[in-house]
């Protein structure tokens, strides 16, 4: 019965921190104008704001690991790791 609780906090202490991670994302994107997308040559902001929304509400929606909630976590790093350091270098410049 033991094993059972502990099971249950760590899906919730995970499906907090994708959720985090999705919303943290989304706002980030949200910050930078359109035009510094397409000087770093990446997607659009319309673009990535419609993805990593769609990823925060199927997070609220669908809850755990499904195949959905895994590419949306996906897109949120690699907008994470890809995107945002890009946005960000054309600042430091």
């Amino acid at each position: 019965m033991e094993i059972l609780a502990v099971e249950g906090y760590i899906d919730l202490v995970v499906f907090f921190v994708l959720l985090v991670v999705k919303i943290f994302a989304f706002s980030s994107a949200l910050m930078y104008s359109a035009e510094s997308y397409e000087a770093a040559g990446k997607l659009t902001k319309t673009t990535w704001c419609a993805i990593l929304g769609i990823a925060v509400v199927a997070q609220f929606l669908l809850g755990g690991l499904l195949i959905i909630n895994l590419a949306a976590t996906i897109a949120a790093l690699v907008y994470l790791a890809d995107v945002r350091p890009a946005l960000a270098g054309l600042y430091r410049r």
